[in-house]
Order: C-alpha cells, then sequence, then structure tokens
C-alpha cells in the first residue's frame, strides 16, 4: 500500500474542499503544488475524479523527480526531513478537504451517512481483532441496533470473498418471508430468531435497508 493510499483508505473525498484549499481542477483531476526545504524541492499531489490520490516530489536543482522516500525504512535525516514534509502536506488535505469513510462499499458508506444524520450517531468500533466492525447503538439506552461487518462470502453462502453485511432487529414473525428474498440471511454471529444478515452490495435499495434500521433502532429504545 503506498503512502497516500494509506493515509487516505478511511477518507472520502470532497471536491467542493479541494478548490477552497487551493487545487486547480484541470480536465478530470485536481493538482495541487508545495514548494518545501527552501524552494529547491516541489511536491505535487494530484487527485483524479475517481478519488485516486498521486504524489510526487521533484527536485528543483536537476529539475527531475526525487524517489528516495518511496524506499522502504528510508535512512538520512534528509530523505527523513522530505518524507515528513510529504506525509504532513497529505494529512493536512485529509483533514480538511475529506470525510471519514467509515466502511469498505459505497453503500455501506451511504447507509452510515444516513444514520449518522439521522440519529447522530456514529460507528464504534469495538474489536482490535475485528477493526472493521462498526456497531451503532442507541445512545439514550445503549442498546446496538445495527452493525456493520466486513466477512468472507463463506459465511452466508457458497462462495469466496470479502463482502459487508448489516445486522438488524426485525419482527420475528417478519423473518421467515424476508429469508426468502435475495441478499437476506439468518444473523451472522447474532440471535438468528430475532436478527438478520443483509449483504450491502447495491441490490437491496439504501431506502429499504433504512426502513429495516428504522425498525430495529425502535427495538433499542426502551431498557
Amino acid at each position: 500500500m503506498s503512502i497516500e493510499e494509506e493515509i487516505f483508505k478511511k477518507s472520502i473525498i470532497d471536491y467542493s474542499k479541494l478548490i477552497d484549499y487551493g487545487f486547480i481542477k484541470k480536465n478530470n483531476y485536481y493538482l495541487y503544488s508545495k514548494y518545501i526545504i527552501n524552494n529547491t524541492f516541489k511536491i505535487i499531489i494530484n487527485i483524479s475524479s475517481k478519488g485516486i490520490i498521486k504524489g510526487q516530489i521533484y527536485d528543483l536543482a536537476y529539475n527531475d523527480e526525487y524517489l528516495n522516500y518511496r524506499i522502504k525504512n528510508p535512512k538520512g535525516q534528509f530523505t527523513n526531513k522530505i518524507l515528513i514534509e510529504f506525509i504532513n502536506l497529505l494529512n493536512d488535505i485529509k483533514d480538511k478537504c475529506t470525510t471519514p469513510k467509515y466502511f469498505i462499499s459505497n453503500q455501506a458508506n451511504r447507509i452510515s451517512s444516513l444514520i449518522i444524520t439521522k440519529y447522530k450517531v456514529y460507528p464504534e468500533f469495538l474489536w482490535l481483532k475485528y477493526p472493521e466492525y462498526g456497531v451503532f447503538r442507541n445512545p439514550n439506552t445503549k442498546k446496538w441496533f445495527c452493525i456493520i461487518m466486513n466477512i468472507n462470502k463463506n459465511k452466508l453462502m457458497n462462495g469466496e470473498g470479502q463482502i459487508e453485511i448489516i445486522n438488524v432487529k426485525v419482527a420475528e414473525n417478519k423473518i421467515p418471508t424476508l429469508l426468502t428474498k435475495k441478499n437476506f440471511f439468518k444473523a451472522y454471529r447474532m440471535n438468528k430468531n430475532k436478527w438478520l444478515s443483509i449483504i450491502l452490495d447495491n441490490t437491496i435499495k439504501d431506502q429499504e435497508i433504512m426502513c429495516y434500521v428504522n425498525e430495529s433502532y425502535q427495538f433499542s429504545i426502551h431498557k
């Protein structure tokens, strides 16, 4: 994973903020440059419309790209100074021009944003062993009302590969019917008589998923 990928892996670019920061839009790219080390080096940050971030550093004395900072565990005070300048700039852009990306899939992040907006609660990441499991809980009763998890597909069905799911609590009499629908499964790691797992791959529309989240929230109101 590159330096840029590591820093921005949990962030979503807010393109409206890039211009205010000082980026210049050229076709499908946003460009930003900064001189460092007494104007002897120049950092150029390139962000594509697809959110791909690439940084380059040029040694202006030789008019050539400087790459030593890309070496794993770079040695030497000067190279480390260049690396720190680069990382500090990327972190500043992240802090001022992005919003948090809590999960992997686009749908999981959309659902997360809808939950945050409606209930004013943020996902809690409670387990070191499962850093991508985000729990949402009622702020008054502290009861969970949903959890988004990244799991292997074979935990629910045949096949391999990572998928994201959301577990929600619904009325028990609804569960048999919902289990006949595509992408609905008996709850992974939770009470299968009261909870369901729904795969977040855009098959089920956000609005429908939020209906189940809202129902689940109602169960969390009373202690």
